[in-house]
């Protein structure tokens, strides 16, 4: 599930005109960008949710084999978009990711797919150290423990990356609402978990945030 119905509002100017993921990063779009991720992973079946500008990103991905999710009248958050989005996501658990950031390191799905343990997990998130989150401003989302369930707190930011169980999902009423609801009701039943990532990450929801990824991926 790669998220990209959102208005963009901390772009100011730059998201006037075209949606945040069509934004472009080092040449190439911050939505090609987050494709690139799933390239280890040749059978994913790939959904878009959109909305804002939703035609712009149609037209970009038209020569994909991207699915898409429309979210109307209104936009649903990443929790009700991904609840909208699953039956043409037709997996469980699944990935998700947004599209503003940008990566330099190893390839984020690959390593959840490697830490994942369904037997204790029903979210993993991969979450990075505040010395290596390029661009962001705060202390961070999440504490970790020495077995890797999380906490919230500061310590660790939460990268847009996780892998997550959906069935949570059908028993929260409101039809748009955040993840974090769910990941709330998954920590307080000791299975949300995180990774460190030991890369860097950057965010790029933000003007500034273009340079400093542009920066990181030449270092």
């Amino acid at each position: 599930m790669i998220f990209a119905a959102g208005f963009g509002t901390r772009m100011k100017d730059l998201t006037r005109n075209r949606p945040k993921p069509l934004i472009k990063v080092a040449g190439r779009a911050l939505i090609d960008h987050a494709l690139d991720l799933t390239k280890p992973f040749p059978d994913l079946r790939r959904v878009v949710n959109l909305h804002y500008l939703s035609e712009l990103l149609r037209a970009h991905l038209a020569s994909t084999d991207v699915l898409f999710s429309e979210e109307t009248p209104a936009i649903l958050d990443t929790g009700g978009g991904l609840r909208q989005a699953l039956p043409l996501l037709q997996s469980n658990p699944v990935f998700t990711t947004n599209t503003d950031a940008v990566w330099r390191g190893p390839n984020p799905f690959q390593l959840l797919a490697n830490a994942w343990r369904p037997k204790v997990m029903d979210a993993l998130l991969l979450c990075v150290p505040l010395q290596n989150a390029v661009g962001h401003k705060g202390d961070g989302d999440f504490t970790i423990a020495p077995d890797g369930r999380l906490q919230r707190g500061p310590g660790l930011v939460y990268s847009g990356v996780q892998i997550i169980r959906t069935d949570g999902l059908q028993d929260i009423p409101d039809p748009a609402f955040s993840l974090n609801l769910l990941w709330n009701r998954i920590a307080a039943d000791g299975r949300l978990y995180g990774l460190p990532y030991d890369g860097k990450w950057c965010d790029v929801g933000h003007p500034e945030g273009i340079t400093l990824a542009e920066d990181m991926l030449h270092v």
